[in-house]
């Protein structure tokens, strides 16, 4: 019987909703106090954005493999993964994505695309060795609620935007105080007023609130959607015990892997399912996961309400 109701979050979809919405706000003025102070040109801006944002949108998830250095399998390279995932996405009523191992040690996994349809799922192969079946595929309904969700292209699109605000606070940084030109189009003082606050002082305090606003709304929304999936994960499966498990393997696993191994995938913390650096997270505010004793509890009371006993 498919379980249709796999997730889907309202609070995610409402949180989504309210995030783009603060970030768009944040972004134009952002953008309005650079054309205003500095006298940014309008149109290359414009057609640069654009561009990187439409590269951004139809190549997210090859950016995401490429970056791991997942690779793609068939059902014939991995048969019992392919035979997972068909499973889960039949219960879950979902297309099936196209499915990726990552030549690493390291547990972990993540998902990555633009919708259902162009999406992808990649687990590491110390994944696939450390956890039995039942907790694979409790980590895979959990990447699976991600795609269903829809707070994959979020993440992107919203780690997109911060990327851009920091590319052109650079670039008018640079040529503020180094150009004599304060920007791309006007001169390092507004009119000649030598009272006047330098452009790329603006930019640079401009900038840092950009930065820490759109740092703290990418965080709280990254926390709740991993909460989110993981109620998809017990919804799909029927068996929350079975992600707990897995997450408690991948964390200790994480912690017997060399620091030289975690930095070659650190880069990817923001979706795998557990950050490599979760136990020198300090601060909930600035996590992109929640803490683990939380995600298990959230999952023990989900187990309670299923009448499954906890241990």
């Amino acid at each position: 019987m498919k379980r249709r109701s796999y997730g889907r979050d309202a609070g995610l979809t409402l949180r989504m909703l309210a995030t783009s919405g603060l970030l768009g706000l944040l972004y134009v003025g952002f953008a309005f106090v650079l054309f205003y102070a500095a006298h940014f040109q309008l149109a290359p801006m414009l057609v640069i954005v654009i561009g990187m944002a439409l590269v951004q949108y139809w190549t997210s998830d090859k950016l995401a493999l490429a970056a791991s250095g997942a690779k793609i399998v068939t059902a014939e390279q991995a048969p019992e993964l392919h035979a997972m995932v068909e499973r889960l996405c039949a219960m879950a009523d979902l297309p099936k994505p196209r499915i990726a191992i990552v030549p690493s040690d390291v547990p972990n996994a993540f998902a990555t695309g633009r919708n259902p349809k162009h999406a992808a799922v990649a687990v590491t192969q110390g994944l696939w060795n450390r956890l039995e079946p039942r907790e694979v595929e409790a980590v895979l309904a959990h990447e699976l609620s991600h795609i269903a969700n829809r707070d994959v292209l979020i993440m992107t699109v919203a780690s997109f935007f911060a990327m851009v605000a920091a590319m052109i606070t650079r670039f008018g940084f640079y040529f503020g105080m180094f150009g004599g030109g304060g920007g791309f189009g006007g001169g390092n003082r507004r009119g000649n007023d030598n009272n006047q606050v330098p452009v790329w002082l603006i930019i640079f305090a401009v900038s840092i609130v950009t930065y820490v606003i759109s740092f703290i709304l990418i965080r709280m929304i990254s926390r709740y959607r991993e909460y989110a999936a993981d109620r998809g994960s017990a919804l799909i499966t029927g068996a929350p015990e079975n992600l707990m498990s897995a997450l408690q393997k991948i964390a200790s696993g994480i912690t017997t892997i060399p620091q030289q191994d975690l930095r070659e995938v650190q880069g990817m913390n923001a979706f795998f399912i557990v950050p490599t650096n979760w136990r020198q997270q300090v601060g909930e505010l600035f996590m992109d996961h929640p803490p683990m004793e939380k995600r298990l509890a959230a999952l023990a009371a989900i187990s309670r309400e299923m009448g499954k006993p906890v241990a």
